[in-house]
């Protein structure tokens, strides 16, 4: 059964973008988690937050995580995956989990708005705090780290080294 290679990381680091290049250059199929969990929610992931709060929004976010059963599929998983202990081991089973890792200010950039794009943030709590709350996550889920400093078919190739050199030192 061949694994699953797992991104993580927060918004705007190039999750589903690198993801997909990547199942390409594996031959993997391609899950992006956050288009899982609106399908389940029958609503965009703002809507998601706005309309029934943060705390849900985690349960459905784990829900759907949980949910996926498949083998040899690249998983993008939303930048909030890593809230979820439990989500997160499942995920590990059968799979490498690679944080896709970018400074702060060039999420900062890419992110812009961050309630339209449906980035689970308690009330009060700045782009800068979720970075810095959810770095030491990142860093204790992940497998590898790749710093996704390159062009988007540059970082792709360094996640499939290290997803399959990963791979193989798992099967020793």
């Amino acid at each position: 059964m061949n694994p699953n290679l797992i991104l993580i990381g927060m918004a705007g680091c190039g999750k589903s973008t690198i993801g997909v290049v990547a199942a390409k250059l594996l031959g993997y199929d391609f899950i992006d988690s956050d288009l899982v969990l609106q399908k389940q929610e029958g609503r965009l992931l703002r809507e998601i937050i706005s309309d029934f709060g943060v705390d849900y929004f985690k349960d459905a976010e784990e829900r759907a995580l949980c949910s996926l059963d498949t083998a040899g599929a690249v998983i993008a998983t939303g930048g909030s995956a890593v809230y979820s202990d439990r989500a997160m081991k499942r995920l590990r089973e059968n799979g490498v989990c690679i944080w896709l890792r970018l400074p702060f200010d060039e999420i900062e950039k890419r992110v812009g708005d961050a309630a339209a794009r449906g980035i689970v943030m308690e009330a009060g709590k700045t782009l800068r705090d979720v970075y810095n709350e959810r770095e030491p996550l990142y860093r204790r889920y992940a497998d590898v780290r790749v710093d996704c400093t390159n062009d988007v078919a540059r970082n792709a190739e360094i996640v499939v080294e290290r997803f399959l050199h990963s791979r193989k030192n798992q099967s020793l």
